[in-house]
């Protein structure tokens, strides 16, 4: 056992990090502290003094850690790293998933496309940004796509084959058809190089200059509609570069943070001015909020704020908050130079300061109406309703349901979504193709499924614990509090089987129905719970996303195997010569229409499979 009281008499009295766990080892709090004996032991000191919040951490902590530090500054840099690895269930958390778009160039491939974003992973492939609204992005990536003509599609493209016709994009001028092979990958890599030149902030007068000479040296040729492009591409560069110095953070670049609140819940709205111009706004929602007062909720939002990906400006205007100190040479070290935090007393920017509250009050305002029309109140009751009749101890966060469909066995698949307090949360959704199990076998299709989900989630959580993945990037590795399966006790002996292969013990239900093919109810050990009209409503709700879900995979498959079928009966059409038809004509219906001469255009195609084509679709039409 953990003696709480021995382990904090030999905390060392000096600056470093504690890690408050719970008693399945999760860690439910990070904070840092100048002098770790003296923090530690206030949480288990008069906590009829603490708020409802800290009192409800204080008893669920059953061990901690600590890391000493040399200083507070290592300190807040360690907690930081901390905070965004274990994201601890009693730390203000930007939970609103609001990320900042990037420009991505794909250089890992032959011919790479250029794109906005907003998931930054470490693929080996070139970032930009991030910049601070979605809008900003688009003008930028407007601006690239009219002058440097670089494909937008997600076709694999390999030098010297032409894989398809050129599309829409080629004929409006907007894309140079390197899937036609109209461009060269050395040719298109330039390219590709003069706009990573650009987003990269490389001298302008330099880019410019060269693109002069060029122009200067085709006009000398009597080259002119070459020096008319290159003509036309200076200038785009002069506005994609006009652009840049307004979108990004520099010399005159400001944020303005404010906050309202109201009870337990409060929004912080964050404004974006670049050069003297608003470019954009954020807000975010904070709920349960208990016993944080407004200091300590903007304290710890500009670290995850800042923490994260967003850009990070010349100065930062925001309410006054305890550890400003620190927190301003923590953000120095981040940027790798000066940046100011200030508190506006008058003038425009307190008139600016003042307006970014009342923009927070609103957005809490409608946040709270919004909650009001989704019925999450209603949906927590669900949810409280399911926790009480299982009869489990913590609350129901994540919840997974899981189904199986297939037709007499063909294109078996299975699906997987999520609820997250009661809301889907369609990012964690995902689909399995059976691979294992020969006909129409649910109960062993349910255990493959459900014992690939597990493998990952372990495989994830060894990367995560040797430091090989981050947190934030697995896609596996969070565990539900309770799995719904379609179906009755076979379904559910099905998972409980996988899951005690596994150690893993999650609660695990039914969901059958009626007779007319409604949500009856729920079961579990064995047993149908007697549970009310709302709860079926939810259950329903469950029920049909996750068969929905499933049954749209399947028929995709379906679909793509009808296809394949009808080009298999033609005479003279291999794998090859498909391929190459679907990639030209890109459907069946397309085939079916095309002449003899169109037909001969595709590259692999001669005049007697062309006719093969055209007798094969005639005489299934008679």
């Amino acid at each position: 056992m953990f003696d709480i009281k021995y382990n904090i008499s030999i905390l060392p009295e000096s600056p470093g990090v504690y890690i408050m766990k719970d008693k399945d080892e999760n860690v439910i709090y990070v904070g840092k502290a100048k002098n770790l004996r003296k923090r530690v032991s206030q949480y288990f000191r008069k906590t009829q003094n603490h708020s409802e919040k800290t009192r409800s951490l204080v008893k669920n902590i059953i061990e901690f850690e600590y890391i000493v530090t040399e200083n507070e500054i290592e300190a807040l840099i360690l907690e930081d790293s901390l905070i965004k690895k274990y994201q601890p269930k009693y730390n203000i958390l930007l939970k609103d998933d609001k990320t900042y778009p990037f420009i991505k160039i794909t250089i890992n491939e032959d011919f790479p496309r250029v794109f906005s974003t907003k998931n930054y992973i470490k693929d080996g492939n070139l970032y930009f940004g991030p910049f601070p609204s979605i809008n900003s992005v688009n003008e930028i990536m407007s601006l690239i796509r009219s002058y440097f003509l670089v494909r937008s599609c997600n076709i694999h493209i390999k030098d010297g084959v032409k894989s398809c016709r050129p599309c829409i994009y080629y004929q409006t001028k907007k894309c140079n058809a390197p899937c036609y092979g109209l461009i060269s990958k050395e040719k298109y890599g330039e390219i590709i190089n003069e706009i990573s030149d650009i987003l990269n902030g490389k001298s302008k007068d330099y880019i410019l200059n060269l693109l002069k000479e060029q122009m200067f040296k085709h006009s000398e040729n009597l080259e002119y509609e070459q020096a008319r492009d290159i003509r036309d591409k200076i200038e785009g560069i002069k506005l994609i570069f006009e652009k840049q110095s307004i979108f990004s953070g520099g010399e005159n670049s400001e944020d303005y943070i404010n906050i309202f609140r109201y009870d337990n819940e409060a929004c912080v709205q964050v404004f974006f001015l670049r050069n003297g111009r608003v470019v954009g706004r954020e807000h975010f929602v904070f709920e349960n909020i208990m016993g944080d007062n407004d200091e300590h909720i903007i304290e710890q939002f500009i670290k995850s704020y800042y923490g994260g990906t967003a850009q990070i400006p010349s100065y930062i205007y925001s309410p006054e908050f305890l550890d400003k100190d620190n927190i301003e040479k923590w953000i120095n070290i981040k940027s790798k130079r000066k940046v100011y935090f200030k508190t506006p007393k008058g003038g425009e920017k307190k008139e600016l300061f003042d307006l970014v509250r009342k923009n927070a009050r609103v957005m809490l305002d409608r946040f709270k109406k919004n909650k009001y029309l989704c019925s999450v109140d209603r949906e927590s009751d669900y949810l409280n309703e399911l926790k009480d009749i299982l009869c489990m101890n913590s609350k129901i966060d994540r919840i997974e349901a899981y189904d199986i469909s297939n037709i007499s066995g063909f294109d078996s698949v299975g699906s997987m979504v999520v609820f997250n307090n009661g809301t889907p949360n369609k990012t964690q959704y995902r689909r399995f193709k059976i691979k294992s199990v020969q006909g129409p076998d649910d109960y062993k299709s349910m255990k493959e499924i459900v014992s690939r989900r597990f493998e990952h989630a372990l495989k994830e959580i060894k990367c995560i614990q040797e430091g090989e993945l981050e947190h934030t990037y697995g896609k596996f590795c969070i565990f539900p509090d309770l799995i719904l399966v379609d179906g009755g006790c076979g379904h559910i002996n099905a998972v409980e089987e996988v899951l005690k292969s596994f150690n893993i013990n999650i609660a695990v239900c039914g969901m059958v129905k009626d007779d007319k093919h409604r949500t009856r109810g729920l079961i579990y050990k064995n047993q149908e719970l007697n549970i009310s009209s709302e709860l079926i409503k939810f259950i329903t709700r469950v029920q049909d996303e996750v068969h929905r879900y499933a049954i749209t995979y399947h028929r995709s498959l379906r679909d793509k195997r009808s296809l394949g079928s009808i080009l298999d009966e033609i005479p003279n059409i291999g794998s090859k010569r498909r391929r190459d038809l679907l990639m030209y004509f890109s459907s069946v219906e397309g085939i079916k229409k095309a002449s003899i001469e169109d037909l001969l255009k595709v590259p692999s195609m001669n005049r007697s499979s062309s006719e093969s084509i055209l007798k094969f679709f005639n005489k299934s039409k008679t």
